[in-house]
Parts: C-alpha cells; structure tokens; sequence
C-alpha cells in the first residue's frame, strides 16, 4: 500500500505550469515538522509534492510561502537523465486530495484576509 498524509508549510509560492495539452500541474516543498524529543532542537523534513488539474489551481491561486496545508496522495520515485549524463532519483508526492489549514500565511502577523473561506475554494477536484 503506497498511501502518505501530511501536514506541514509550503516553503516557498508554488509553481503552477501547464503541459502542452492545457492541463495545470503545480509543485511545492511542505515542510513537514518531525515529531519533537525532549532536549533536542525541532527538526523538519522537507517533500516535494506535485498537484494536477483543478487542485494545481487551487494551490496557485491561494497558496503561498508559510501557508499551512494537509495533503494526502502517494509516494512516487522516478529516474531521469542529467544534462551531464548521469542519472538522478526523485522522490515526491503526489496529491490527491489538499485541505488548506489554519488561518493566513503562518507568519506571526494577522491574515490580512487573502484566504477564502471553504465555501469559496472550487474542490470539486
């Protein structure tokens, strides 16, 4: 069973892009806090996650740095070969399904009010 659930930050705005046939896929990296053990610094683990279609929408037009999101998809590793010819190993999620959390951009300032209330976010993905 491939199934991942995660809830972290985005570490950065999103990249939204479309293939050549229209359909929308976006990236981000979450970075997902490890459980913390007593005397020792927190620590995060940082996961490339890919969204397609109408849910690569959603994250370009309300997700940025800092937001927090919980997203649930499965694991990929795919292999490609370098400009310098070697080959490279990717290892990331891929979403299903995204809930955006809490309330603005997880910074310590107050939402300036950017964010949409569920009813006004298109998840019908």
């Amino acid at each position: 069973m491939n199934h991942v659930v995660l809830i972290g930050r985005l570490t950065k705005d999103p990249e939204v892009r479309y293939t050549q046939s229209g359909t929308p896929v976006g990236t981000f990296t979450l970075a997902v806090d490890r459980r913390v053990q007593k005397d020792k610094p927190k620590e995060a683990d940082f996961i490339p996650c890919v969204v397609w279609s109408k849910t690569a929408e959603v994250v370009g037009n309300y997700c940025k740095k800092g937001k927090q999101v919980a997203v649930e998809g499965r694991m990929q590793v795919r292999s490609y070969d370098a400009k310098d010819g070697t080959k490279r190993y990717v290892t990331e999620v891929i979403v299903n399904d995204l809930e955006l959390l809490g309330k603005g951009d997880g910074s310590s300032k107050q939402s300036n009010g950017n964010y949409p209330t569920d009813e006004e976010i298109p998840f019908d993905c």
